[in-house]
């Protein structure tokens, strides 16, 4: 048998951390990605000298790994950085995760008094059956503060009713108390090790997240490796439960690449698509049955020096489009070019061919600037530039209709023996930067050792990558989703 030669569709963090670990193993690597910057969502574009993140990233981790890896890589370019971002409503800001002192007295009395009534009403008469997220946020905060900071942003990210979001969604995401709880420790403060609460700093890539990736791409290449940037896999040839080739499409054009042990990042409707021959029937079937979310940074330069020192803000108005806006120079000084502008990442979340996506850049950027001034960051006369990125299938969707075609589909997919699929896309879920890295990680050593070793398992609800235990007289924190 010849030397074992590995081919990874897609250079973002799981997939150029799956090149990473297998040159270190000796085999042969070549990376494929049809983009021109490697990092996927995890990458940092740049205009005039203003770096920004698709999303922003904020790397913490409780897998040790993982963490490693990090340090390893980046050294010195690695610095801490502290971590802030609130919800802006009403005009009033509020801590996040949501604090019961602090979110009531910014509501006032008589709004505190009602979300405390309807409270007392879902514990009197709950949902017996908890089948969407609407159910299990009223059924742990009351209908009404759940109006207030989920229902509104949530539908924000993901473009469909709370009511067709699956349950299992919020209890991954939604971590912390109830308020009940939240209440209790308020009023009597528990000792020890019990509360828990979000990070108060992080490490962050000096030149953002995208310098990470580079880094890596640089090192995998002085190993031996390649990564090939805007080549696109688009087609998949197995046989007898085995991957044999991939064709890629590139600047030379269409070519036949054979392998040993194949990594793929890909969406899961589009890998399914581009199987040859292709599989069942009801796996193709499941495949389009899978939905996405997809994302848009209007990214505005204004001529103020400082305009709110959270790392992004959440906005829950529904007089807005706005979902969250990034400040990219508190999360590091070398994200823009000096120190008398700011850069805002306006995000908007929409689905590819509706009517946001298909705005220009110049209706984007005059929509960003009047949505700006309407919740009262900056006026127009401050926005001296802005420039419009698209993010396809940011986000996989956990509807209710998911969890039976997602089966269908790993069902096939585990049943091809060098076939691994990795990361936030290629597993359908919605995996942080870090435990994306880890399904990376385990796929390699399964492929080495030849033992079973099963990436499906790994989300965000193993090591939430931002909540620690603090010993403190807290009264604890009430965490929403975060996109």
């Amino acid at each position: 048998m010849g030397k074992r030669m590995g081919v990874i569709i897609g250079a973002g963090p799981a997939g150029l951390t799956a090149a990473w670990e297998l040159v270190k193993n000796g085999l042969d690597v070549t990376v494929f990605e049809k983009y021109s910057l490697v990092g996927g969502i995890a990458r940092t574009e740049e205009h005039k000298g203003y770096r920004f993140d698709i999303g922003g990233h904020r790397f913490f981790t409780m897998v040790p790994e993982v963490e490693a890896l990090w340090h390893e890589w980046l050294q010195e370019d690695f610095v801490v950085r502290p971590r802030k971002s609130r919800i802006l409503y009403r005009g009033i800001f509020f801590d996040y995760p949501l604090r019961l002192y602090n979110a009531l007295s910014g509501l006032g009395l008589w709004e505190s008094m009602r979300i405390v009534a309807s409270y007392i009403r879902a514990q009197m008469f709950p949902y017996k059956q908890e089948q969407s997220f609407e159910e299990w946020v009223v059924n742990r905060f009351g209908r009404r503060l759940y109006e207030i900071f989920f229902k509104t942003y949530t539908e924000k990210v993901w473009g469909i009713k709370c009511t067709e979001i699956s349950a299992e969604w919020a209890a991954q995401r939604i971590k912390g108390l109830t308020l009940a709880a939240a209440i209790k420790n308020a009023l009597f403060p528990p000792r020890g090790d019990v509360i828990k609460t979000l990070i108060k700093e992080f490490y962050y890539p000096v030149r953002g997240p995208g310098m990470m990736w580079e880094k890596v791409a640089e090192l995998i290449e002085d190993k031996g490796g390649r990564v090939d940037l805007g080549t696109e896999a688009v087609r998949i040839i197995w046989e007898k439960n085995m991957v044999i080739a991939v064709e890629v499409d590139g600047p030379d054009g269409i070519q036949y690449v054979e392998g040993t042990d194949f990594f793929s990042t890909m969406a899961l409707n589009d890998l399914i698509d581009r199987f040859d021959p292709a599989p069942p029937l009801d796996v193709v079937k499941a495949a389009g049955g899978l939905r996405y979310r997809d994302f848009i940074t209007v990214v505005l330069i204004v001529d103020i020096a400082d305009v709110f020192d959270d790392n992004w803000v959440y906005i829950h108005s529904p007089d807005v489009k706005i979902g969250r806006i990034q400040n990219f120079k508190n999360w590091s000084s070398e994200m823009v070019p000096g120190n008398d502008t700011t850069s805002l990442g306006l995000e908007y979340f929409c689905n590819e061919g509706d009517g946001l996506w298909n705005m220009s850049d110049r209706e984007l950027v005059e929509l960003g600037t009047v949505e700006i001034q309407k919740i009262g960051l900056a006026y127009k006369k401050n926005v001296v530039d802005g420039v419009v990125m698209r993010q396809q299938k940011a986000y996989p969707v956990y509807d209710a209709h998911y969890g039976p075609l997602l089966d269908t589909i790993k069902e096939w997919l585990t049943g091809l023996t060098n076939f691994h699929t990795i990361g936030r896309n290629g597993l359908h879920k919605y995996n942080n930067q870090d435990h994306s890295m880890l399904t990376a990680i385990m796929a390699v050593d399964a492929a080495i050792s030849g033992q079973e070793n099963d990436v499906w398992t790994v989300n965000t609800d193993r090591s939430y990558h931002e909540e620690v235990r603090i010993s403190s007289n807290d009264e604890g924190p009430v965490d929403i989703l975060e996109a």
